[in-house]
């Protein structure tokens, strides 16, 4: 579920980031309590085991292995957070790159509605399937690669009691033999179907053909680029620095870090206490919090879809004239709580303060250039 708290920052307030600190869905603390949990436990082990069961001369042996350790977690032995730095920037963007790969039909359904055209129930039969073949190929490719949506169509008979496919589609798509992901089929069905449209005349130009083939391209890369970020990781290799990297920089700060007898004269060891005081968005189609809502965003797809082909297809609402159509000048109104902004000068740029100043100075070389 993916965790919004744009709301709680949209205006800047006392306390306003303070309080986010305090959320539990979808916070750091969830994600690490228990690594954390872990850390503390074994700290703790090793602080008693080095205060209350060792000898004077293992205590000694202890204190130094501690230095010893102490000096790898300095960044210039384990370069934790050049490597974390590193890592992180290309997980976000990963991460990013999906989410903006998410093939959403907004764009391909108002093409189908303003140019497949027909009232009756062929023209409608034919917006209606374009569009749920398009919406059928994201629900397949998401199938292979969300876990979310795997679950809920965990195999093709799911798909077409959904509605998205029909048997007759099944055995077609069945019958088609490939070793490969065939994601693509149901947008190669939109092709051929667009195509008899224009021979029926229900697109009526080459033109209105060629756009409908366009937008369903960029439609077919969104999928196949959500099918290669799943198919091609982060290279393993880095992954593993990073983890190879934080895993040992902890485990050296759990002898390292320990307060050692400060009787002893230790640098930076005169206090004696007891306790110290990128995973997650690698692959945003699994089931964590901050993870991509899959399931609603086909839901949203389908539904938006049929509704722009179908029911808002040729739906408008009489031309009138506007409410200012006798007026030459004229402003909106403000509500009470925002009219102190209609007293704000518009903004017109930001050298537009400069104009007297230019037309001083215009003028003056006019002047001497008049008695030169």
């Amino acid at each position: 579920m993916t965790i919004s708290y744009s709301l709680e920052v949209a205006n800047v307030r006392f306390y306003g980031f303070s309080r986010l600190l305090f959320r539990w869905k979808g916070s750091i603390y969830r994600l690490l309590y228990k690594e954390f949990l872990v850390f503390c436990g074994v700290y703790v082990f090793f602080s008693i085991f080095y205060r209350f069961l060792l000898t004077p001369k293992q205590q000694d042996l202890f204190e130094r292995v501690a230095l010893y350790c102490d000096q790898f977690t300095n960044s210039n032995f384990i370069p934790v957070l050049f490597v974390l730095g590193f890592y992180v920037t290309q997980a976000f963007n990963r991460w990013w790159g999906q989410y903006t790969s998410f093939p959403l039909p907004d764009n391909l359904m108002m093409v189908v509605s303003g140019n497949v055209h027909g009232a009756d129930e062929r023209g409608r039969l034919l917006r209606r399937t374009l569009m749920r073949y398009a919406n059928l190929s994201s629900v397949l490719i998401l199938r292979s690669i969300s876990t979310r949506v795997r679950k809920r169509f965990p195999t093709l008979e799911h798909v077409v009691e959904a509605g998205f496919m029909t048997t007759h589609e099944l055995k077609n798509f069945e019958s088609l033999h490939s070793d490969f992901n065939k994601y693509w089929m149901p947008l190669t069905w939109f092709s051929n179907l667009a195509s008899r449209a224009r021979e029926e005349g229900r697109v009526r130009d080459d033109i209105a053909l060629r756009l409908l083939m366009d937008e369903l391209n960029k439609y077919r890369t969104k999928c196949s680029l959500l099918f290669h970020y799943d198919w091609i990781s982060i290279p393993l290799v880095y992954t593993q620095v990073v983890t190879i990297a934080v895993y040992s920089y902890f485990a050296f700060c759990v002898i390292g870090r320990q307060f050692l007898n400060p009787e002893k004269g230790y640098s930076g060891h005169k206090l004696d206490m007891y306790v110290p005081v990128g995973e997650l968005i690698i692959n945003p189609f699994g089931e964590d919090d901050d993870d991509f809502e899959t399931n609603q965003l086909i839901d949203r797809n389908l539904q938006v879809s049929m509704l722009a082909v179908d029911d808002m297809y040729q739906n408008l609402a009489p031309i009138v004239k506007d409410k200012h159509w006798n007026q030459r000048h004229f402003s909106i109104p403000y509500t009470l709580s925002t009219a102190a902004e209609s007293q704000r000068p518009a903004f017109k740029g930001s050298t537009f303060d400069m104009r007297n100043q230019l037309k001083c100075n215009i003028n003056s070389q006019v002047v001497r250039f008049m008695n030169f």
